[in-house]
């Protein structure tokens, strides 16, 4: 026996070793993918750009769920695009109002055993069914809906070994905030995690899901369970009886390292403002006043998530002092809510019902007050993220989320009586008449493109040398995508049009930074310099895209996120390492930086050289640590001119 995550990546190598050594770099053949609009549309302008006919995955599924309010004609602009280019390539379309992309993903397209990459950083939630499900960039996901392998670091599998049975009002969220407590941010970087133990038993495939979700925040590749009767009986409610396999778990002898937790030592724990690894018990903050509590996300919006909480506001109502939002993961969970009358539990309540779409969580309406302190079941609480600059955001489980909303501020949630036993139904209605097939005349179908729709621009290949390139900007550890390029809904519109969107990178951080980049990019260019984990959190490649069109030619960090830095190579922009960390200390922004003859010291595949800072007369050492592949693949100027070029 070998661990399951093992097994299905060997068995879908195309290039390298199968016996996957940590660290070697393989290609795996992708069955399926997924995109959502606010990174769609930019990857089926990349796919276009290839030339083919026909998307060549097992299953493709275009998701339309984050840009939903439609304040103008710019979403509903993307949204036609994405229509349209689907019905053309062979790909299928969830409309708005479907849900959200990982719900309807595991409730009608996940398949245990399939190899699955998205565009959204969260894909891992398909792992809940025994999926490798893996979050990446939008023009890996385009190269991989054109047949090509997707690349990474083979991972270290880590055993997650849970035991013991769940005391009352703890639930899947604090097992994978226990995790978050153990790991941090950064301790999943390029591993697996992979559950096993009888405590696994004790989870639905919604609860399974909300931890393969949630493990995305410690930086792993992905997280994974195997696919028992518990599987089944998912499927089977779902009336996909057919895609069932059975993949029984692995032995603890199956991994590098183990975890092990006791499921009945947990208690509930919350993620404390501004990061979801700086959790907490949630008796630390009990008494603390909450003004807004918002449920959902694609975290904890299934349809056992949303039976508790119906469950849970069954003749209660809201505190006066605070409001609740509800977000239902899918049309499906919602019709199933209304027919039921668990929805009507919840309106009667006090609450807000806002559309399945991810909304709140991603800054696209219901934002906190000033100052405000907003619980939510979400997965990320960064700084701003939630439309609002000074709020204060806790992450924590559905349960302690109804709590808080009734009492109106943190509260042990046995004070709502004794826990509910939530049974999902043996089988569900399913009306899939917001999934569109492609259609079976894809050469009639004309793409529409409206006005915020703006071609790719033209990258071009590593020069000769990068001289005199300016230090645009200083930055902290644990920099994320949404500092580098927001989301919310002033921004998530743009991201159809890069030279709009590049206008708002940094600007929380620095809004002096576009203009700096672009004096600099008259000059030669620029470079970012930054601490630990640079770009951690969402796959969105504008991160790495916008600051390319801005004139950035290289990174130098002291470490980077997993897709972060695979987009920073995709678009062509040199991801270094500082050699000694110390030195960070003695480059400042606004320093002038040359490399001498880079395109020849990548050639040879030198990966350590020295950087001259001439402004401070210094060589500061720096390593460029890239495989063949991938130095090729800045040397073209980005992936796209790689594959285009003929690369693999």
């Amino acid at each position: 026996m070998t661990s399951i995550a093992r097994m299905i990546l060997s068995e879908h190598i195309m290039s390298g070793d199968p016996e996957l050594h940590p660290g070697d770099e393989i290609g795996i053949k992708i069955d399926r993918t997924l995109t959502q609009d606010a990174t769609g549309t930019l990857a089926y302008l990349q796919f276009e750009a290839m030339g083919l006919e026909r998307v060549k995955t097992e299953l493709s599924v275009s998701f339309i769920d984050h840009n939903t309010l439609q304040t103008d004609f710019r979403n509903p602009d993307d949204h036609r695009y994405l229509q349209t280019v689907a019905a053309k390539y062979g790909i299928y379309f969830s409309r708005p109002g479907n849900g959200i992309c990982h719900q309807v993903f595991l409730e009608r397209f996940s398949k245990p055993g399939r190899t699955l990459i998205g565009s959204d950083s969260h894909t891992p939630t398909a792992g809940g069914v025994g999926m490798i499900a893996i979050g990446a960039g939008g023009l890996d996901v385009a190269v991989a809906m054109g047949g090509g392998a997707y690349y990474l670091k083979a991972p270290e599998i880590i055993g997650v070994h849970l035991s013991g049975k769940m005391p009352e009002y703890v639930s899947a969220k604090d097992i994978v905030l226990e995790v978050l407590r153990r790991l941090g941010v950064k301790g999943g970087v390029d591993k697996i995690l992979e559950y096993f133990g009888p405590g696994i038993k004790e989870l639905s495939v919604p609860e399974r899901a909300t931890i393969t979700n949630m493990g995305a925040e410690t930086g792993a590749t992905t997280s994974i369970f195997p696919s028992d009767e518990i599987t089944k009986e998912f499927l089977i409610m779902q009336q996909r009886e057919h895609d069932w396999v059975e993949i029984p778990e692995a032995n603890e002898k199956d991994f590098e390292q183990v975890i092990k937790i006791n499921l009945s030592k947990l208690e509930p724990l919350i993620a404390k403002p501004h990061s979801p690894g700086n959790v907490v018990p949630l008796s630390e903050l009990i008494g603390l006043k909450v003004d807004q509590v918002a449920i959902g996300s694609c975290t904890n919006s299934s349809l056992k998530d949303m039976l508790a909480v119906g469950g849970l506001l069954k003749g209660r109502k809201i505190h006066p002092n605070t409001v609740l939002g509800v977000s239902p993961g899918s049309r499906q969970v919602l019709s199933y809510l209304a027919k039921n009358g668990q929805l009507a539990d919840i309106i009667s309540a006090g609450a807000r019902i806002l559309e399945s779409a991810c909304g709140p969580c991603i800054g696209m309406g219901f934002a906190p007050p000033s100052g405000g302190v907003s619980l939510r079941t979400f997965n990320r609480n960064f700084s701003g993220r939630s439309g609002t600059a000074d709020a204060e955001v806790y992450l924590v489980s559905p349960e302690v989320a109804v709590a808080a909303a009734i009492f109106g501020e943190i509260t042990d949630p046995k004070k709502l009586g004794a826990a509910l036993k939530i049974n999902l139904p043996a089988k569900i209605d399913i009306d899939d008449s917001m999934i569109l097939p492609p259609s079976d005349k894809p050469e009639s179908v004309e793409v529409i493109r409206g006005p915020n729709i703006v071609p790719l621009p033209k990258m071009d290949p590593l020069p000769k040398s990068l001289s005199s390139i300016q230090v645009l900007i200083k930055l902290n550890d644990d920099i994320t995508t949404d500092h580098i390029m927001p989301a919310g809904a002033k921004i998530l519109p743009l991201r159809s049009n890069l030279p709009e969107i590049s206008m708002h990178v940094f600007e929380q951080v620095d809004p002096s930074f576009v203009s700096i980049a672009l004096r600099a990019k008259d000059r030669g260019g620029g470079v970012i310099l930054a601490g630990n984990n640079y770009g951690q959190g969402s796959s969105r490649e504008h991160a790495a895209l916008a600051p390319m069109y801005l004139g950035v030619k290289m990174i130098l960090a002291k470490s980077f996120a997993r897709i972060h830095k695979a987009n920073l190579i995709n678009f062509g922009i040199l991801p270094c390492t500082l050699d000694d960390a110390t030195l960070f200390e003695k480059i400042d922004a606004s320093d002038i930086l040359d490399v001498k003859g880079i395109r020849k010291i990548l050639e040879a595949g030198e990966p350590h050289f020295f950087i001259i800072n001439k402004r401070k007369g210094t060589k500061i050492p720096i390593t460029c640590q890239l495989t063949d592949r991938e130095r090729n693949i800045v040397l073209a100027g980005g992936l796209l001119n790689y594959t285009k070029g003929g690369g693999v």
